[in-house]
Parts: structure tokens; sequence; C-alpha cells
């Protein structure tokens, strides 16, 4: 088989899979350089916070958070003013210069001296992050051809999760040894390789030529639009409450060693890589149906988290049921977000990691908010449960929305596989 590129040109499928690989490999260092900081908080909190460490180890670490939430808030305004400016570039060009940005933002997070200095490069680092994801996930689905849009979409960000299983512990036990400048220096070496797997591999496609900003951005006047991004964000907090502050949740709580924190790690990349791929195949099938199950599943596992978060079992157990659950989550969202978008495409696959790193931002926020207030490391985690109930509510109110519409005879104006979903 052959897929035809922009026309005449044909690819190979060993021409495809190498693209796909190399699209991933940027998945690879954008999971990287914003789950690393999970897994060396409490590092990052004793270098560039020592002061407050010496008057409270807890207080530093929360206050450390905030490298994460500027992150998430980077990609929040970087997603979709990216990706609705540049949406008639050629989708090459543009990635070569997101994967640039990345490189230089990153290298700037390792070596700037300050804490506020590095709140800083780490939110301008995180300007691409979204149009990368969005842009990558539309190449992607064209390569796969029709009926596999969320399965495209998993694939790049299947170098997200396999970077928490490979990526994220590595390069922790990597900053444990040597610093964790040296950790970020590494990721920026990621990066630089995706540039050239990009320049090689990935085919030329011309961008969307009847893009405009003021198109793209008419997706902002759709009320489904917002209440997909309120899924997201709302409901993938529930991910990042428990995932911001793993590690001392795994040396103080659990009680294991600092060593272990990149198993712990480990055990959520894997469930967050299974997760991811069941979510892309299971997202073509019923996106609605879907997001229910894995909502319910992310649910059962911070509860199961919560009360077993004291036991090495409890804990590994609960932190994969976690990743899976949540990871699943992203592409049925992303498939959601392309639905009711319409013809706002390249901003819908942007917003849906805005909307994720909202709950980034969000739950990182409230975890550090209640550990600041002495109520422990396990308060995140029974944050995490209300913010996901919450998004599983916007779910319920969203879908409701587009089976009154069909009721009343109305047609809903999304993609065949949406309507197949809403009448299932």
């Amino acid at each position: 088989m052959t897929l035809p590129i922009d026309g005449p040109t044909t690819l190979s499928p060993a021409r495809i899979r190498f693209a796909l690989l190399a699209l991933a490999l940027g998945g690879f260092g954008i999971g990287s350089t914003e789950f690393v900081a999970m897994g060396l908080l409490p590092n990052i909190a004793l270098d560039l916070l020592p002061e407050l460490s010496a008057q409270s180890t807890a207080a530093a670490n929360a206050n450390a958070g905030w490298m994460i939430s500027a992150y998430a808030l980077g990609v929040v305004v970087g997603a979709p003013t990216i990706a609705a400016a540049a949406a008639r570039w050629p989708r090459k060009r543009l990635l070569l210069a997101l994967l640039t940005a990345f490189t230089l933002g990153t290298i700037a997070s390792a070596v700037l001296p300050s804490f506020e200095l590095v709140l800083v490069a780490r939110f301008v680092s995180a300007l691409p992050h979204g149009a990368y994801f969005g842009i990558a996930s539309l190449v992607a689905a064209s390569l796969m051809g029709p009926g596999k849009r969320a399965r495209g979409v998993a694939l790049v960000l299947s170098g997200l999760t396999i970077a928490n299983v490979i990526g994220v512990p590595s390069i922790t036990w990597l900053g444990q040894l040597a610093g964790w400048r040296i950790a970020y220096l590494a990721v920026a070496v990621i990066f630089a390789l995706t540039f050239v797997a990009v320049l090689v591999a990935v085919p030329w496609q011309a961008g969307d030529p009847g893009a405009t900003m003021k198109r793209e951005l008419k997706a902002f006047t759709r009320a489904q639009v917002w209440f997909a991004l309120g899924i997201g964000a709302v409901g993938f907090g529930g991910l990042f409450a428990v995932y911001s502050y793993v590690a001392p949740l795994a040396t103080e709580v659990t009680g294991l060693p600092e060593e272990l924190v990149p198993v712990v790690l480990i055990a959520i990349g894997v469930g967050m890589t299974v997760g991811n791929l069941v979510g892309g195949r299971l997202a073509d099938w019923s996106v609605r149906r879907s997001m229910y199950l894995f909502f319910a599943v992310l649910a059962g596992a911070l509860v199961l988290l919560g009360f077993t978060a004291s036991s090495p079992i409890g804990l590994f157990a609960g932190v994969l049921l976690v990743g899976a659950a949540a990871a699943a989550l992203s592409p049925t969202i992303q498939a959601r977000l392309m639905d009711v978008a319409r013809d706002s495409q390249s901003i819908a696959a942007a917003l849906n990691h805005s909307a994720l790193n909202v709950g980034n931002a969000l739950g990182a926020l409230l975890g550090g908010i209640a550990i600041a207030g002495g109520l422990g490391y396990v308060a995140p985690i029974w944050i995490g449960l209300l913010l996901t109930i919450a998004g599983t509510l916007l779910a319920v109110v969203s879908f409701a929305l587009d089976r009154s519409r069909v009721r009343r005879g109305v047609a809903v104006p999304y993609a065949t596989g949406a309507m197949r979903a809403v009448e299932s």
C-alpha cells in the first residue's frame, strides 16, 4: 500500500512508519520535559529554594510545584495562539520551528540561575507544546488514513507515554546523580535529535490554505468546544494532583527510598502507555462510551490509591491504574474536540493540550495548597478525585445536550463518528 501526500507523491509503508516514529519522538521529548520535574521536585526545591527548604521541606516542595504550573500555563497560552496564527504554514516547516523553540527553551531552563528565571524559562519552553501535538496529530491522521483518526493521535501521544516508562525515570535517575540541570540538558538533546528525525522522515504537507485566524478562533464561539475543554481541564486534574507530588508521596507516605522514585514513575508510564493505545482504539468506536468508561476507572483508581498509598503494593497498583485511565482519556477528549470544532481543526487539535495542561496547573496548584496547608501528601489524591467527578459531570451535560438536539430533530453538525457516538 502507498499513501498519497499532497497530490502525486506516494509513501511506502516503511516511510510512513519512519515518519510516525519521528513524530512520536517529539512526544517523547515533550513528555520528558513536562514530567521530569515531578520526580526531581525535591532536588529542584533544595537547589533553587535553599532558605525555604531549611525552614520547611513541604513548603519548599509546594513552591517548587509552581514550575509545573508555569509549564502548564505556557501550554495553555501557546497552543491556541500558535495553532491559529500558523494554520496556513506548511506543517513540516511549523514542526521544525516548534522543535527549535523546544530545544532553546529547555537549555534555558537548565542554565538560568534563579528560581524566578527558571519559572519564566519553563513558561516560554512550553509555548510550542500544544501546537506541536496538534499539528503532529493532523499529520499522523493523514498518514494513517480514513477511520483511524484517534489511533493516529494516540500514536503521536505514545511518545509522551513511553517517555514516562523510559525517559522520565532514566532522566530522573540522571538528575538525582548529576543534578537536575543536567537532566534538562539531556532533554534538550532529545529535542535536537527529533529536529533531525522530522527533517529527514516527515513528508512535506501544505498547511490549510483556507485557514484564517478568524476561522480558527471561531471554535471559541461554540458551547460544545468549551464543554470539551472543561472536561479535559477539570477531569485531567485528577492525574496531575497525584503526579505532581508523587515523589514526596512515595518517600514520605509509602516510606520508599528516593532511589525507588524512578520505579514509581515507570509504573505510571506503563499505565499511561497502555491506556493511551486502548483509548485511541476505543475512541474510534465511541467517544461518549469511552469517556464515561475511562472516567469511572480513573475515579476508582484514585480511591484505591487514597486508601492504600501507605503500602508499596497499593502505591504501585494505584499509580499504574491512575496513569492508564487518564492517558486513555487524552485521545478520547482530542477526538471530541475535533468533532465539535467543525472546520477549526488546527486549533482544535492543539486545544486538547491546553485543556489538559489547565488540568496540570490546577492539579499541581490545588495539591500544593493542600500540602502547604498541612493536610499531608495524601490530600492531593482526594482533590484529584473531586476533579475527576467534576469532569465526569461536565461530560454528562455535554452529551445530554447533543442527545436533546437529536430528539428535537436538530442536526448535530459534527463528524460522522461523533453522530454515531451520540446516537449509540
